[in-house]
């Protein structure tokens, strides 16, 4: 698997990124660990979770893995922090005592005392972004995150934190911004993806499958084993089963059979030679499924199929 620096720091990444939001809930231990093994195997070293996967149970599944399965450094491990479920309710917190309360929580859930990337997992309009800075500057300097980013913020949030971190050598700098992107929704390209390249930040690109639709499941209906179908991620999936979303799916599924890929293979590979991106994070159900997803690091898209998509996907 080839790698990528993000950006103008040291933090190198697999193109391919292992996303494990399921693990500990829909992915068991022995699962999440034939997952694992099969991504190793593959060359990767990038896994990404977050406090708030499972209720903790991501954090707890994966520091289970750690000396078992692999050794502590030879992964790049991420972590989010910054939004909780209270009552059932979706909560962003990202004062400096919530993060920092939070970062010591995943650091003994996972059972290491550093992780190589913390990002701040969304904005917080209640709280201000200085507050916010100050927890990942301690976390830098302490030694508890090797490397610092910001997930989910838009084009001008993501510029701010990025340009005030910059104003002073003793500040930890922004190393990724964490959006989804995605053949199905490029909206990161606007402001995002300038802003990356010109600051020398690193991009890394969450749902490159269209939240699961792009590998053309849902071309003739929902499974019952789909993501379509769950409780948990029925919502999620929802806003791309529309008349656009299913043009593009079948814009994807004649590439890939004119090319002899899978269209899970054509979208992976479009996300991950887009401009800026440092690392394509990537989850699955089963073992079988990542490994059919790890194939994409071997083709390259002809650049006239590349900018079919482009025109077929194309924000108006």
């Amino acid at each position: 698997m080839e790698f990528r620096r993000a950006g103008n720091t040291g933090l190198v990444l697999s193109r391919l990124g292992l996303g494990t939001m399921t693990w500990g809930r829909d992915t068991d231990e022995h699962e999440a660990a034939d997952q694992c093994r099969a991504y190793l195997e593959a060359g990767g070293n990038f896994l990404d979770t977050a406090a708030i996967y499972g209720d903790g149970d991501s954090e707890r599944t994966i520091g289970g893995l750690i000396g078992t399965f692999f050794k502590r450094e030879e992964i790049v491990l991420g972590t989010k922090a910054g939004i909780t479920f209270e009552s059932g309710q979706r909560r962003v917190d990202t004062s400096r005592r919530a993060l920092l309360a939070q970062l010591d929580q995943s650091l003994l859930r996972l059972g290491t005392d550093y992780v190589d990337l913390w990002q701040i997992h969304a904005w917080d309009s209640q709280n201000p972004l200085e507050d916010t800075l100050s927890a990942i500057d301690y976390a830098y300097s302490s030694g508890k995150a090797r490397y610092v980013g910001v997930s989910n913020f838009n084009g001008w949030q993501s510029a701010r934190a990025i340009t005030l971190q910059q104003q002073s050598p003793t500040k930890a700098p922004i190393a990724t911004l964490q959006n989804e992107y995605s053949l199905l929704n490029r909206s990161i390209e606007k402001e995002i993806s300038p802003c990356a390249q010109e600051l020398g930040v690193g991009i890394l690109a969450w749902s490159p499958l269209g939240r699961g639709v792009l590998t053309g499941k849902y071309r003739f209906g929902t499974p019952s084993d789909s993501r379509g179908a769950s409780p948990h991620f029925a919502n999620f999936v929802e806003p791309y089963l529309d008349a656009r979303s299913q043009r593009i799916v079948e814009a994807v599924s004649i590439a890939a059979e004119g090319l002899g890929f899978s269209p899970l293979e054509v979208a992976l590979a479009w996300v991950r030679d887009s401009p800026g991106v440092t690392s394509v994070i990537i989850g699955a159900r089963t073992g079988a499924q990542l490994r059919g997803a790890l194939t994409s690091e071997e083709i390259l898209l002809p650049q006239i199929v590349r900018s079919a998509l482009d025109d077929v996907s194309a924000v108006l």
